[in-house]
């Protein structure tokens, strides 16, 4: 919260804090209270009981008043001029809403492969590149206009609130209904990398998740099925050949081997018991 209460404003605008607690027994309310007692910019704060992330968010969604509404993740950190280099890209570009980079900040120097294999970095677009589909829009860095959000069939859907996939569902939804979208490179979020995921079971199984959610969006017979089959035939027997070579490379194909997998099992009614709050750390889960 540090960094959000020292934005930079150029004095263009004022702003805001919303924090959404999305926990029963309010575990943050205390620490939020002693922030509001102290920072210069004002903290609002509200509960949501129902462990949801798209209940948490929308609700942060109806509290906020103002034109502009802008996210980061409880686990991310902003640059000082984060916040105004959104809003004057929204006002340049006149877009409903503005994405930026998350970049990966490690609280321990990670393994030489993760630095090779570039896991933790997203893809990322010039400043002002229109964006055209819901595939390179997260929630991690972003704002939208508040008339985008002033109809109740805009908000995140809560169906994918356990699961994942609310952020691609909601920016899909936008997206058909033209709503237009742009990039910042220069908004930078950071976001943190605990020692915990700098593992090849964490990537693998955040890989695996992400395949279940995104297979939710799209029914069995679609042509989404019929590539991750196509992928799933061909990376699977050329993952021992790559092994003997670099092993960043090969994990890279086996994460794509494991987002393909999960989108199939999905599609062919195979449960699984797990859920993206499974791979947050402690305290990150809310």
């Amino acid at each position: 919260m540090e960094t959000l209460e020292k934005q930079e404003t150029m004095g263009l605008f004022r702003y805001s804090i919303v924090v959404v607690d999305n926990d029963c027994k309010e575990s943050a309310k205390e620490t939020v209270a002693k922030a509001q007692r102290i920072s210069s910019v004002s903290i609002l704060y509200d509960v949501e009981p129902e462990q949801n992330i798209s209940l948490a968010r929308n609700k942060a969604l109806k509290i906020a008043d103002s034109d502009f509404f802008a996210c980061i993740d409880d686990d991310e950190f902003a640059s000082a001029e984060w916040l105004v280099h959104l809003y004057k890209a929204a006002k340049e570009y006149a877009a409903d809403g503005v994405l930026g980079p998350v970049l990966p900040f490690y609280e321990i120097p990670p393994p030489a492969w993760v630095t090779k294999g570039a896991f933790f970095y997203r893809k990322s677009f010039p400043t002002g590149r229109l964006l055209r589909s819901e595939e390179s829009m997260r929630t991690g860095n972003f704002m939208i206009s508040k008339k985008m959000i002033q109809e109740s069939k805009n908000l995140f859907n809560p169906e994918f609130g356990l699961t994942g996939g609310e952020d691609s569902d909601f920016f899909k939804r936008m997206v058909i209904k033209n709503y237009s979208f742009v990039w910042c490179q220069e908004a930078l979020v950071y976001e943190t990398i605990p020692s915990t995921r700098l593992t090849r079971s964490y990537l693998l199984k955040r890989a695996l998740l992400r395949g279940v959610s995104a297979a939710e969006r799209a029914s069995f017979m679609s042509f989404d099925t019929l590539k991750s089959f196509v992928a799933f035939l061909s990376y699977t027997p050329i993952l021992p050949f790559l092994l003997l070579f670099r092993h960043h490379v090969f994990l890279r194909y086996l994460i794509s081997d494991f987002d393909h997998i999960g989108k199939l099992m999905a599609r062919c009614g195979i449960k699984t018991k797990m859920r993206w709050s499974n791979l947050a750390p402690p305290g990150l889960q809310g």
